[in-house]
């Protein structure tokens, strides 16, 4: 037998590092090949991670909840056989020299090299920045946050520290500095009743949700737009497109090709900011809001989409939603979008006002389409006809995007989905 240590493992492309969930081994259990040893988390995507060998849990080196970088050791596994070659056997340190708790990997900031101030006496360094990004640690939480470095400078160990207490001054209220006045702590009665404990996504929703609203200032525009010819094309022939593609066609492949089209006219909607530079995204990556069984959201992606034709996009928004209510969705497939659209209608809503997927610039909420009486002009004089209408709310960071930008790019999605050609194919 030999002592092997069992090291974090690829979960993606992007993913430089998981939080574990909880340990299905404890220290001194035997383990078979293929056996379950942890779960681990990536944002909002869970996973379980397999032993890829035979033997007896020796030590585990991390703790549940804790961060570890990809491709770190993360327990020492005395290895009955070795399942791979690509497993090493060398010698490692024996468990009782083992640090109880392993320290967290360096995080390092490539862009942005200076430091800045926060209320002018609290400096971050891009360090601590890039911590606080990832834990959706707002600059007002910052400032609250004890600092013990010179001159007022927040370490790692004092942000480290105030995660491990349990973030006591998350929803502190600000100390006003005119006259030294404190906005009092107000003791709320909050009732009583059932007590339901947030589930580590509804946190992970909830801190994301936070974080954005005191990240950017958030503007809500709205339009409304005729549906009709979209309506009723597809009502005719979405069981021949079923038939002859494999594939149920829903609305959301028909929304996303028209949004699609207006980020290429308006491309600065399709950006991010860091710093005081704005990122115009060279892909058009659309991310979809998706109800899961359990209530809470998740966000996939739409690769691509302006490459997409119909028909793939139809493919690929069934799979990732299909994905979704199976809880089988990789961390790949709900990073890196660019603009998110939010489907409110599916639940009855008449409109939205969403909150922005950080770090995107933008997000669209198009509500229920309802039949209602329109005046329309026509050559031979007005008319009332029944149409089909919806309304649309496009929630921006007005940081980067003016109401000028954000008013044109609604009307333009809107536009293409009354221009919709009720005589296309099925492609």
């Amino acid at each position: 037998m030999a002592h092997v240590e069992f090291k974090m493992p690829r979960l993606g492309e992007s993913i430089t590092e998981a939080a574990i969930i909880k340990w299905w081994k404890s220290e001194g259990d035997t383990i078979a090949e293929d056996d379950i040893l942890l779960e681990v988390a990536t944002d909002k995507v869970d996973s379980e991670v397999p032993c890829p060998m035979e033997g007896t849990v020796v030590k585990l080196l991390y703790k549940a909840n804790e961060v570890v970088k990809i491709g770190d050791p993360i327990a020492i596994i005395d290895a009955y056989k070795l399942a791979s070659a690509e497993i090493p056997t060398k010698k490692v340190v024996q468990p009782k020299e083992v640090s109880q708790k392993a320290p967290h990997p360096k995080v390092e900031k490539k862009s942005s090299p200076q430091a800045f101030a926060v209320n002018q006496n609290v400096f971050i360094s891009p360090l601590i920045d890039q911590i606080a990004r990832e834990h959706h640690i707002s600059y007002e939480e910052l400032a609250r946050i004890p600092a013990s470095g010179t001159d007022g400078r927040l370490r790692k160990s004092d942000v480290m520290q105030y995660l491990a207490d349990g973030r006591p001054f998350q929803f502190a209220q600000p100390i006003q500095a005119s006259g030294g006045f404190q906005v009092p702590d107000l003791q709320f009665d909050k009732g009583m009743g059932k007590i339901v404990e947030m589930d580590r996504m509804r946190q992970m929703i909830a801190d994301h949700m936070v974080f954005s609203k005191h990240t950017s200032p958030h503007v809500t525009a709205y339009v409304e737009a005729d549906l009709t010819e979209m309506v009723l094309w597809r009502n005719a022939v979405k069981k021949d497109f079923q038939k002859q593609h494999g594939e149920k066609l829903t609305f959301t492949p028909l929304f996303i090709e028209c949004i699609a089209k207006a980020i290429k006219d308006f491309p600065m909607i399709n950006a991010s900011l860091d710093g005081k530079k704005i990122i115009v995204k060279d892909h058009i990556h659309i991310g979809m809001a998706t109800a899961l069984p359990s209530g809470n959201l998740i966000v996939p992606v739409v690769r691509d989409a302006d490459i997409k034709d119909l028909v793939q996009l139809a493919q690929t928004t069934n799979a990732l939603a299909e994905k979704a209510r199976e809880g089988k969705l990789t961390a790949d497939e709900t990073k890196g979008s660019t603009f998110t659209i939010s489907n409110v209608g599916t639940f009855g809503s008449l409109m939205g006002t969403p909150i922005i997927n950080q770090p995107e610039a933008a997000i669209l909420a198009t509500g229920i389409i309802k039949k209602r009486p329109e005046v329309m002009e026509r050559k031979d004089g007005d008319t009332i006809e029944i149409r089909h209408m919806m309304y649309l709310s496009l929630s921006f960071d007005h940081r980067i995007v003016d109401g000028y930008l954000a008013g044109s790019f609604l009307r333009r999605i809107a536009d293409y989905m009354e221009a919709f050609d009720g005589k296309r194919g099925l492609e």
